[in-house]
């Protein structure tokens, strides 16, 4: 039977450790198997003495709670009504059967200086299981928890974050692994690429352009994004009815977490498991923000870029890329397949943050500040464990990591964050690019999160344009194409490269894709006379992409046909905006089957989408 995540890091404890803190989870699982309906049972208080000094400090041993279905409440670790007693049965069997073959060995445990409230550097010294030491490199030692006089005051599942995330980027650095990331990625193209562009650009480095190259490639052609999956049986849509009991096979791959999504025709369901080992999201190549960024940081691995995991206690994880040229990080979001714009998420997502945190094969950065212009309202946020407890967790964490580098090294890293943290004292003022909402997902589980800010880009007439009395635009997708956008919904910049052809598609798996435009000749004293819109869209099968004028409540619809259309009932108005729906499509391509501005990457002077404004005095 494979191990789970958690018991092959419990297994890498020493013997006495692990069948001593064996000992205390199988009571912890049979006390609720046995006594099911008893509360007490289903309940471990985190000051409790035995959990804190002969659980808490051991490697893989909360981890291993976790994985039984326990959540972390206020004081105490909780296993809920919902939680599955097959998947606790499952994670019990797994340690009884590794204590039980230890025990049959009948070898005397060694006298031996470690304890159960052992030093992270005596946890490393423990001896591997030859399971880990196959598939992953050796992981450095871990801190040790905070004074166990402030464990109830203090969140234990931060601290367990930070050792989660901070062991986990160690599978990054695996050689076999990061050979097999690079098998899958064309670095070839990418770096022809990027030199193309190089060219036509001044006082570039090569690595920053092929840092956007892989953005788009993975993006456009590798990883998918997954709302629902279609019902493996009819191929219709599916909505998520909850959990599922992850298999034995799931748990070797890491997904702790199955969801269930249920076909209302079928009355079947299709599982989603939610593999948190890059290892396997090489093959499946699709998921939501957690397996875009877990994956994609490995690829930057892979080329041999620095790069290091994102994770936003708000529940959002990308990347981060050094640039040797900038002497700086570059914020990569692989979903939104956008760089160097930080402030997205609070400016133009919405989001309220509070903990950012780096975690590379190096060291631990707090980045929050990058990631924010409102520091003061940051602040007050950072509730959830002291300011003191992280500076001096993230210390400990980065000295225990940093034993084995050379001086040099290590001078280099501090330097660099030297660098950081000037960078952090002022906040920064937003950009064009970060005013935009989220693109990654459907509409309906981006408005849940509350990310659906539009960018809210509104054409107005320059100071020649109102003595020509004429507003005229003519729009480019081989450019910025979203950056003068008023809003968009699930749709996106798709390249065939193969083809050379370019076009604005919905997300993968969108059932309804939006983009419109705003024009307000108000704010410089003049009014519309006459519209005149061309625009061109392309369908496949049952593909529909539907264009209309809205001013008003007057809505005026036309064709994508490529043609002149002229509006004289807009007269008098004074700002109107341009809608395009995409929808329709079949099979499991659907979702390119209706396509607006089509044309040849070649052909850059082609213009797809045009407007006359005729204007005259209010």
């Amino acid at each position: 039977m494979a191990m789970s995540p958690a018991i092959t890091t419990l297994c890498e404890n020493s013997n006495e450790v692990f069948l001593d803190v064996a000992k205390l989870l199988l009571t912890y699982a049979d006390n609720i198997l046995r006594y099911p309906n008893e509360e007490k049972y289903r309940s471990i208080r985190i000051g409790n003495p035995t959990f804190s000094t002969k659980l808490l400090p051991i490697k893989g041993a909360v981890e291993c709670l976790f994985e039984m279905g326990f959540e972390e409440a206020e004081t105490h670790l909780v296993f809920p009504k919902s939680a599955s007693v097959e998947q606790l049965k499952l994670i019990r069997e797994s340690i009884a059967a590794e204590r039980d073959q230890r025990l049959q060995r009948e070898q005397p445990v060694q006298p031996t200086a470690h304890t159960t409230t052992a030093s992270a550097s005596a946890s490393a010294a423990a001896p591997e299981s030859s399971a880990a030491a196959s598939t992953q490199p050796v992981s450095p030692p871990l801190l040790q928890p905070p004074s166990l006089v402030k464990i109830e005051k203090l969140s234990m599942s931060f601290f367990v974050t930070l050792q989660s995330n901070f062991q986990h980027v160690m599978l990054y650095e695996n050689p076999a692994l990061q050979q097999k990331a690079k098998s899958h990625i064309p670095h070839q193209q990418l770096s022809s690429a990027a030199q193309h562009k190089l060219k036509q650009a001044k006082e570039a480095d090569p690595e920053d352009f092929l840092v956007l190259e892989l953005l788009r490639w993975f993006k456009q052609d590798f990883f998918s994004w997954v709302d629902c999956l279609p019902c493996s049986s009819c191929g219709g849509s599916t909505q998520n009815a909850g959990s599922l009991s992850p298999s034995t096979d799931d748990l070797r791959w890491g997904a702790q977490r199955v969801e269930n999504h249920y076909c209302q025709g079928c009355r079947l369901s299709t599982r989603f498991p939610r593999y948190n080992n890059p290892e396997k999201l090489l093959e499946t190549r699709r998921g939501r923000c957690g397996e875009w960024a877990n994956c994609f940081t490995l690829c930057c691995r892979a080329l041999g870029l620095e790069a290091r995991y994102i994770w936003d206690s708000t529940d959002h994880v990308w990347t981060e890329i050094y640039s040797v040229s900038q002497r700086r990080w570059l914020h990569c979001d692989s979903c939104e397949n956008v760089c160097d714009k930080p402030l997205l998420y609070e400016v133009g997502w919405g989001k309220k943050l509070a903990y950012v945190l780096a975690f590379s094969k190096e060291q631990v950065v707090d980045v929050t500040w990058r990631y924010s212009c409102k520091h003061s309202e940051v602040l007050s946020r950072r509730t959830r464990v002291q300011e003191a407890w992280l500076l001096h967790t993230i210390n400990g964490l980065n000295a225990v990591r940093q034993q084995s580098l050379s001086p040099e090294r290590k001078k280099v890293l501090t330097e660099r964050l030297l660098v950081e943290l000037v960078e952090f004292i002022s906040p920064k003022t937003p950009k064009p690019g970060e005013l935009g909402g989220r693109n990654s997902g459907s509409l309906a589980w981006r408005i849940a999160r509350g990310e659906t800010r539009a960018a809210g880009y509104v054409f107005t007439p320059t100071e020649q344009e109102k003595n020509d009395r004429l507003l005229h635009v003519c729009y480019s997708l081989i450019q910025s194409w979203d950056q003068c956008v008023w809003r968009k919904e699930s749709v996106f910049r798709k390249v065939e490269n193969d083809w050379q052809m370019v076009y604005i598609a919905r997300t993968e798996g969108s059932s309804m894709g939006r983009i419109s435009w705003k024009f307000d000749v108000a704010p410089v004293g003049m009014k519309i006379k006459s519209v005149s819109v061309m625009a061109r869209s392309q369908t496949f099968h049952s593909g529909k992409v539907c264009w209309h004028l809205q001013s008003g409540q007057i809505t005026t619809e036309f064709s994508g046909d490529g043609k002149m259309h002229s509006f004289s009932n807009l007269s008098g108005s004074s700002d109107f905006i341009v809608v395009a729906e995409l929808s329709g499509g079949e099979g499991e391509a659907f979702w390119q089957h209706s396509q607006l501005f089509r044309q040849s990457l070649k052909e850059t002077e082609e213009s797809s989408f045009e407007i006359l404004i005729q204007l005259e005095d209010a």
